[in-house]
């Protein structure tokens, strides 16, 4: 991977980490069209500079982590199901990471949820906001679980499962942001942790690509935050939808084609 791929890819997080439409997946996809090797840096680097994204979370909401402790733990109790699901199917989920097939058919169904969720959940567009308990946090952290499929999407396995629990879109939002920060900060640290065990040169060898990566992550993540919220408040989840149906149906008719789509190993 060179710098050029680097950048793209990074930009390709920043956009898509908080969007529903799958940063992971995207990232599978972009990773396949530009044809980057998968190899144990690649792996590391498209989860490491995930960790950059979030820094756009803590930037722009610095002041909601500031506030009481129950604020913590609710967001502990929301990582717990995807960090045991995570460690307990790390492999598989590993394998599936370099499928585009499952990508495709994730966001093609995927997408058909949020085109109807807008009128399943209509009666939460103007509702109050409600309280965050540790029973609704616990079940987001669980819509979370089904994220770990690539394609899914976490922003929008996790807003739907907020909406389930009676939150507004904004507020739905909002928490799936916080809860991405403790989600990704483990995801990139343990991912860290898995190649330097293997070969810390790897890290070593290639900080300075993988800090560039994190810096365009964050920034255009900053921008995704705020493009989200307003689209969401005024066109709801619709645009989403059809952009993953149509995206996936477009992976999927290629697949078919027998076009080469697959990650180079």
């Amino acid at each position: 991977m060179g710098i050029l791929e680097a950048i793209i890819i990074a930009i390709v997080e920043g956009i898509t980490e908080f969007l529903p439409i799958s940063s992971t997946g995207h990232m599978i996809i972009t990773q396949a069209i530009l044809g980057v090797e998968s190899n144990q840096f690649t792996k590391a680097f498209t989860v490491i500079i995930q960790f950059g994204a979030i820094t756009s979370v803590l930037f722009l909401y610095w002041k909601r982590f500031f506030q009481s402790i129950d604020f913590y733990v609710k967001l502990f109790i929301a990582f717990i199901p995807a960090a045991v699901m995570g460690l307990l199917f790390g492999d598989l989920i590993d394998d599936m990471l370099e499928q585009v097939d499952i990508v495709a058919v994730s966001l093609l169904l995927g997408g058909w949820i949020l085109i109807y969720s807008d009128k399943w959940f209509a009666k939460n567009l103007h509702a109050e906001e409600a309280p965050v308990t540790r029973k609704n946090a616990f079940v987001v952290g669980l819509f979370q679980c089904i994220a770990l499929i690539p394609g899914v999407s976490r922003s929008a396995a996790t807003i739907i499962g907020g909406m389930i629990s009676g939150w507004n879109k904004k507020q739905a939002a909002e928490f799936s942001f916080f809860l991405a920060v403790p989600t990704m900060f483990a995801a990139s640290l343990k991912k860290t942790y898995d190649v330097v065990k293997i070969d810390y040169h790897i890290i070593t060898d290639h900080w300075g690509i993988m800090l560039l990566g994190c810096i365009v992550a964050a920034a255009v993540a900053f921008l995704s935050i705020k493009t989200l919220m307003k689209i969401l408040q005024n066109k709801g989840f619709a645009p989403f939808g059809w952009y993953r149906v149509i995206l996936g149906g477009t992976i999927l008719a290629l697949l078919m084609a027998r076009v080469p789509l697959e990650i180079v190993k």
